[in-house]
């Protein structure tokens, strides 16, 4: 199956929600979190413009946030961390609700997604959320097991017929071939030579051979280790250092470079790796122990459906096209232009173009710019948006604009650029509250 003719995806995918070309009703959803802002006594806002003047002015500065209130007027309030605290009365109210939902026979995705939006996954259900979430499991739950073998086996046989490792090959075929020897020798046969297949030999490049393919392959695999190397070099779970984190290497490896083959128009492209590392990284990490081969495998197939939504970023030949990166990049553009025209204009005058920030920021879904802990919470709201991936990506990255935007209007080119590509530690979670009530309709 081909998705917009160039990504090869694997067979049976299951839409993560029912029927998404409807607009999404996001009425409840905000409802809740809106409920919870509440009992971490925010004011909420409106999104807009008061007389002209945008209300993103008066919203987050130098270690400050600034709410309007009902007149309008600004009220400052200390900047702080917002953390989920399982020992809360209310965390604990969603982690209850959360093994409910999940226990079902038939799982309420709607539920499920209220509840990761609002930042009440760990580590012992981040692994299913997001699974159910990107349509890997149905949800129907008496159907896991027998879809999950499925998709095991066939990355299996995927593995055994794309991975070719020349030698191996050589080394099995020879045993075979001098196994049949000695039985033809047994039953007083004469000795004979086993001829080498021009395919077979190393030096043979036609395109039937083996060795060719596998030269090739190695080129890639070569840019992917070097990627590999610079993946959070800081977390031990992705070094080398270890026989458990080369093991996991390797298996990035294996995902990266057969996505690559089953999509030659596309192949590798530098910042995979980083897209991936979430993913392999949660459900490694499955308190449920699942075993190195499963959790490689389902890793593949998430990453294929995460990638689906994005993968026009990739691919250079279309990024003046409707769907190539210079038209999302444009959305974005045009987003920050309708919540906040000021600052729009100011970027725009110093001729600060998306691109030399935001490109990194949505091919990469937003995987460089926070640390690794605050990736996992932001992709719980993008997984979890009913609208997809794409447009909640939009929004918080106009958040992260707002965010900054006292900064920003005091800023030229230079500092401008260096705030944007590398930028500070946020208030996540005031950040993704900001980039909750951008209108949805804007991203489109």
């Amino acid at each position: 199956m081909l998705l917009k003719g160039k990504l090869k995806l694997p067979e049976n995918i299951i839409p993560p929600f029912p029927d998404r070309s409807k607009p999404p009703d996001k009425k409840q959803q905000k409802d809740e979190c809106e409920d919870e802002r509440e009992d971490k006594e925010l004011q909420t806002f409106q999104v807009g413009s008061v007389q002209g003047r945008p209300e993103a002015e008066r919203w987050m500065g130098d270690g400050d946030q600034i709410w309007p209130s009902s007149e309008g007027s600004a009220l400052r309030r200390p900047h702080r961390a917002i953390k989920v605290d399982i020992g809360n009365d209310n965390s604990m109210e969603k982690r209850s609700e959360l093994e409910f939902e999940l226990s079902q026979e038939v799982i309420n995705l709607e539920a499920v997604q209220s509840i990761a939006c609002c930042g009440h996954l760990d580590g012992e259900f981040r692994s299913i959320v997001w699974k159910l979430l990107l349509g890997y499991l149905p949800a129907e739950r008496d159907l896991w097991e027998e879809e999950l073998l499925k998709n095991r086996l066939r990355y299996a046989e995927l593995k055994r017929e794309l991975l070719v490792n020349p030698s191996k090959i050589l080394v099995e075929d020879e045993l075979l071939n001098s196994s049949r020897q000695c039985q033809e020798n047994d039953a007083g046969g004469l000795l004979s030579r086993h001829g080498i297949s021009n395919g077979d030999h190393p030096l043979c490049l036609g395109n039937g051979s083996i060795w060719n393919q596998y030269f090739k392959d190695t080129e890639i695999v070569e840019q992917i280790d070097q990627d590999l190397r610079r993946t959070h070099q800081d977390i031990s779970f992705f070094t080398g250092d270890s026989s458990i984190g080369r093991e996991n290497l390797e298996a990035m490896r294996n995902i990266l470079l057969l996505f690559a083959k089953l999509n030659p128009a596309i192949g590798y492209v530098q910042g995979m790796n980083e897209v991936l590392a979430p993913l392999y990284y949660v459900f490694r990490m499955n308190p449920d122990g699942e075993d190195a081969s499963e959790v490689e495998a389902d890793s593949f197939q998430c990453f294929v459906r995460i990638l689906s939504g994005s993968v026009d970023h990739f691919c250079e030949q279309l990024d003046n096209s409707s769907v190539g990166i210079h038209s999302t990049l444009l959305r974005f553009s045009e987003l920050l232009k309708e919540h906040d025209e000021e600052l729009w204009r100011h970027l725009d005058n110093t001729k600060m173009n998306p691109q030399f920030y935001a490109f990194r920021w949505i091919t990469l879904l937003l995987t460089q710019e926070f640390q690794f802990s605050s990736i996992m919470r932001i992709w719980d709201c993008l997984l979890s948006d009913p609208a997809g991936v794409q447009d909640m990506l939009l929004r918080i990255c106009c958040a992260m604009l707002l965010c900054v935007r006292r900064d920003l209007l005091c800023g030229d080119f230079i500092s401008n650029l260096k705030l944007l590509q590398h930028y500070p530690e946020a208030d996540l979670e005031h950040l993704l509250d900001v980039a909750h009530h951008l209108s949805i309709a804007s991203s489109y």
